[in-house]
């Protein structure tokens, strides 16, 4: 029975996608997939299928919701749309890497099982005052030179330090970047091919999902039902987008959505260059097949605009520089300052306009957090720990020059933002040993 699902389930998808109105097309294409999902789940018996039909009310729920459409004739293959209709530069086509929007789930192997059954939650989230939420993701180069007191990051620890909450206990889960960062926007945990940042773009293989639809098995590209905070959001008829510095095609053009073919690395390809390990939606089908991926996914050169007025500053920002830009060692052009030195500039170029934006002084957070972390200094004490990053939250509703002890990790990140949009916590995030720092910022009157 599940084969002929499956089946059925490609000819529709064949059939949606040669629809000349492309909007319908990937309204159809994106309903038969989570339907017929669905009802392979009913028939089969296999869990709660309320991640699947998230897919459904994310294409449906808006017509304000950024639709990916099909390359135009002599386009390269994952051509995305433009970022003009939010207010960025139009971008060049998406990446030569960009996979189709109404394409069927991972192409190069079977349908994917239906999620698992979401852990029952006592009381529904509740939304608070905060609409707007900025994340930026560093390298650290270790907690004392970023936040401590051997500092190496002033514009980080002098300037914007008495301006937010310390989180002095924030940690990584792997030193490498894509791990960290998956688990900051999907909860799900380190394997082997994330932790070496992806080598081989290969599909996730052998996962089971458990109660909390947290996966094992092998591989970093996450199964179109694995979903993630930007499915939520988008499902929840907010906004969401990645701006992510360097990101190009092929031709050097500014490009949405980049990301390797199979088997090719996810690091930078030259010294100061865009790395995919940086850009964690790029690894889930859930927002790759269905377009939202080239839709919001784009080059950081869009930021700028999409700050200047609050309607069109997305509900959630995540922002990632280049390996150079975010500080990690040995990525900069000869001559170029590097590492804490260059983390420290990009957050003194970008962070002022964030703060000085209309979205964020109405209701908005930022978060400046670490992904990764460069190997230990000689110098540093043996006892330091490498993956202990720290970071930090300003905010209206937040205590200027506050301090939290609470250990944190990627996993808080991700249920402290969902905690924000009254979200249900996925994957680990939902762990009860995961820790939110949201408690604060829920409060309308925290920050007075």
């Amino acid at each position: 029975m599940r084969a002929a699902v499956e089946k059925q389930l490609r000819a529709a998808v064949a059939a949606a996608a040669s629809l000349t109105d492309k909007r319908f097309g990937l309204l159809v294409a994106s309903s038969v997939v989570a339907t017929s999902a669905i009802v392979a789940s009913a028939m089969t018996g296999a869990g709660d299928s309320g991640a699947l039909a998230a897919l459904i009310g994310r294409s449906l729920a808006s017509d304000s919701t950024p639709v990916a459409s099909a390359p135009a004739p002599g386009a390269p293959p994952g051509a995305g749309p433009s970022a003009a209709s939010q207010g960025g530069p139009e971008p060049a086509a998406g990446g030569p890497l960009a996979t189709a929007p109404v394409a069927a789930p991972a192409a190069s192997g079977p349908v994917s099982a239906p999620a698992a059954k979401k852990p029952a939650t006592s009381s529904e989230p509740e939304a608070g005052p905060v609409k707007h939420v900025f994340v930026i993701s560093l390298t650290s180069p270790g907690y004392e030179q970023s936040l401590g007191a051997q500092s190496q990051m002033p514009y980080l620890s002098a300037t914007l330090r008495p301006q937010g909450e310390l989180l002095s206990n924030y940690s990584l889960l792997d030193g490498a970047a894509l791990p960290n960062g998956i688990a900051a926007i999907g909860g799900q945990p380190p394997n082997p091919a994330t932790a070496a940042g992806c080598p081989g773009y290969e599909e996730l293989t052998g996962a089971k999902a458990n109660s909390r639809g947290v996966l094992g098995g092998a591989g970093c590209v996450y199964p179109v039902e694995t979903l993630t905070l930007a499915d939520q959001l988008t499902s929840g008829q907010l906004t969401w987008r990645a701006y992510v510095e360097g990101m190009v095609d092929a031709a050097g053009k500014p490009a949405n959505c980049v990301h390797p073919d199979p088997g090719e690395p996810s690091t930078a390809s030259q010294p100061s260059g865009y790395a995919a390990s940086q850009n964690p939606f790029a690894y889930f089908h859930s927002l790759l097949d269905l377009g939202d991926c080239s839709s919001n996914d784009v080059p950081i050169e869009g930021l700028a605009g999409d700050l200047r007025k609050a309607e069109k500053t997305p509900s959630y920002s995540f922002i990632a520089p280049t390996p150079c830009d975010a500080g990690t060692a040995g990525q900069c052009a000869p001559g170029a300052p590097e590492g804490a030195a260059a983390a420290d500039a990009f957050l003194s170029a970008w962070v002022p306009k964030i703060l000085a934006s209309p979205a964020y002084k109405a209701d908005g957070v930022l978060i400046v957090t670490f992904s990764a972390a460069n190997p230990p200094a000689p110098e540093l004490p043996a006892a330091a720990d490498p993956l202990r990053t720290g970071a930090l939250v300003i905010s209206p509703f937040a205590t200027p020059g506050g301090a939290d002890a609470t250990p944190y990790t990627p996993y808080s990140l991700l249920r402290s933002t969902e905690e924000l949009f009254g979200l249900e916590p996925l994957a680990m995030a939902a762990d009860p040993k995961t820790r939110s720092f949201a408690a604060g910022l829920l409060e309308e009157n925290s920050g007075d």
